[in-house]
């Protein structure tokens, strides 16, 4: 069986630019995924235009061309694909990583595919790069796992004239909220806090605000979720306990890196902010042969780390690797 010079695990545009500095390098590179190519930006918002210009999203000193100031996430898909051509990278998508043994230089990574056939690949280094988007902050309460609550926001046509509750006070609720408004739905902004979070982008901030002044949104703060129920959201706040109307909820709380995952592999991760134990100017985490990029490296602290800075951590990594190969010589 053929042995990869490094595996890297996701599929997104840090593991891609891991994979195409390794092929710069002239080092043989595979990518797996669990899910389709950049599956996190795949399942962002229809609509979504992203908050930064378009060369902080470049990978490969590829251009990123665009119709507008901002890229959408149409164009981002189009582009991170067309990457992958141009470099002609080694991809495995739709198969989930159930094992890795092994040691630096000899790892086997194991996955297992859709339709559960099962394959193995060996690799002399590991690049973790599998994001954080697709697990969810749980609230923890009843019905939430009911089909009518989503901790992802698509597009608002369907819930026009239809009650939505929107759960969260940062960027992705606000925005939500925004959206469905817009479109037609009556909605309800649930939030924990006494105010909106700090970071909301602050052409966000006077719009959400204005709104829920205006009452034009419903906006109920220091109040908890209790409930989610086919028909109604269960809140609790100083007025006491009341039902909110909802043919949808969105519970838009934030996400976390996979940090079971990531301990399986013999990764130290911090007591308090879950962050991998690693050499900050290599990414070796403190598994000989393991290394760390894009937004694990942040932990619980996930608003450190995007795709603008995250993308250089591939380089980080093979100029690494290529400078112990060279002095070995």
């Amino acid at each position: 069986m053929d042995t990869y010079d490094i595996i890297c695990f996701g599929a997104g545009p840090t593991g891609l630019a891991t994979a195409i500095e390794a092929r710069r390098a002239g080092m043989r590179s595979l990518v797996i995924d669990k899910g389709t190519l950049c599956n996190s930006i795949f399942n962002y918002p229809v609509n979504m235009v992203f908050f930064t210009t378009p060369e902080l999203l470049e990978i490969g000193d590829l251009p990123l061309v665009c119709a507008a100031e901002k890229p959408t996430r149409v164009e981002a898909l189009k582009y991170y694909r067309k990457c992958v051509e141009h470099f002609a990278l080694e991809l495995r998508l739709f198969e989930l990583i159930e094992g890795l043994e092994g040691s630096d230089g000899n790892f086997t990574v194991s996955t297992v595919a859709q339709d559960g056939s099962k394959q193995k690949y060996h690799g002399k280094k590991i690049a973790v790069a599998t994001g954080y988007y697709d697990l969810p902050n749980m609230l923890g309460v009843p019905g939430e796992d009911l089909p009518n609550v989503s901790h992802y926001y698509t597009e608002p046509h369907p819930y026009w004239r239809q009650d939505v509750v929107v759960v969260g006070g940062k960027n992705s609720a606000a925005e939500a909220a925004l959206d469905l408004y817009r479109n037609g739905a009556r909605v309800t902004m649930v939030h924990r806090d006494a105010e909106l979070g700090s970071t909301i982008k602050y052409w966000v901030r006077p719009d959400i605000e204005n709104r829920i002044k205006a009452k034009q949104i419903t906006g109920l703060f220091n109040t908890r979720v209790k409930e989610f129920t086919d028909e109604y959201v269960v809140i609790e706040n100083e007025s006491g306990e009341m039902r909110l109307p909802a043919k949808q909820s969105f519970a838009l709380t934030g996400y976390h890196p996979d940090y079971t995952f990531i301990k399986s592999l013999g990764v130290k991760l911090d007591e308090k902010t879950l962050k991998p134990e690693l050499n900050p100017e290599t990414l070796e985490s403190n598994v000989p042969g393991i290394f760390l990029a894009g937004v694990v490296i942040g932990g619980r602290h996930t608003s450190e780390i995007f795709i603008e800075n995250g993308r250089f951590h591939g380089k980080l990594i093979i100029d690494s690797l290529t400078s112990r190969a060279q002095a070995a010589r």
